[in-house]
């Protein structure tokens, strides 16, 4: 980190954005279809991530990687689903400060050079990632090559904000932390001023839905919703906007993962 609180372009390591997301993998059950599909929607293109085998994926932006892609069979046999990860200092006790309190361990610490990786899951079931180490594109380059932002749909957005403060260290003294407000119904959680990720649960005051199966959503910026809703429909997915000229829409992959695009003037 530089003396004016900004990050060097060159490697960045998760201990200098501790606390915010770093990195979104997709678990599916066919890693050809999910790349054609995310080539024609996102306009992605990929790479084999040499040190996790030949069952995993890199996609990139402009030569700068976004995101993994690896089968369902490679990982635990994880739901097809995309996960966020986020930035620890330390993999081994960010799991201990989850299991303290109350969260569940799915999969590791694990080893992964460069750095170390677990799967968790929140009190309420809402599954995210942790890692430890270098990060894969530096984490500026990386947040404007693609995620625009996460958002967990939760049955109590407090009670998940002190869960998560608590366990990845939001809103300390420690340099580098995430910063966290409260803004129109929502939880805004920063990272050297940049909106990184929000917890929703609804209006103020309203009782939590007992429907609701908390999860974190990803939302990938795009220059045109609409396009990226004709392409998914025609590439055997499906969309919902809410109406022309939306600048979000969710997008469901032929496997079943979800997702949002979000405009990029909407940022």
């Amino acid at each position: 980190m530089k003396s004016d609180g900004t990050l060097h372009t060159g490697v960045v390591t998760s201990q200098s954005v501790f606390g915010a997301p770093c990195w979104v993998s997709l678990t599916t059950r066919d890693l050809r279809a999910a790349q054609n599909f995310y080539s024609a929607v996102l306009g992605w293109r990929w790479a084999p991530g040499t040190r996790m085998g030949e069952h995993y994926r890199v996609a990139s932006v402009d030569g700068v990687p976004v995101a993994g892609i690896s089968k369902t069979d490679f990982v635990a046999k994880t739901a097809v689903a995309w996960t966020a990860f986020f930035a620890v200092a330390s993999a081994d006790e960010t799991v201990a400060r989850s299991q303290e309190r109350g969260g569940t361990t799915a999969v590791g610490p694990i080893s992964l050079p460069p750095g170390r990786a677990a799967l968790l899951a929140d009190r309420d079931g809402a599954v995210f990632g942790i890692w430890e180490g270098d990060l894969v594109a530096g984490w500026e380059r990386w947040r404007n090559a693609a995620p625009s932002f996460i958002r967990l749909h939760t049955r109590d957005a407090f009670d998940a904000a002190i869960f998560y403060g608590e366990v990845l260290k939001w809103a300390t003294s420690d340099p580098g932390c995430c910063e966290v407000d409260y803004e129109e119904n929502e939880v805004v959680l920063r990272s050297f001023g940049d909106v990184v990720a929000r917890i929703h649960s609804g209006a103020l005051g309203a009782a939590p839905d007992p429907a609701l199966r908390p999860h974190w959503q990803v939302h990938f910026t795009v220059d045109d919703v609409e396009a990226c809703v004709r392409a998914a429909r025609a590439h055997g997915g499906a969309a919902h906007q809410q109406g022309i000229g939306s600048v979000e829409a969710l997008v469901i992959d032929p496997d079943g993962a979800r997702f949002s695009v979000t405009s990029r003037t909407a940022r």
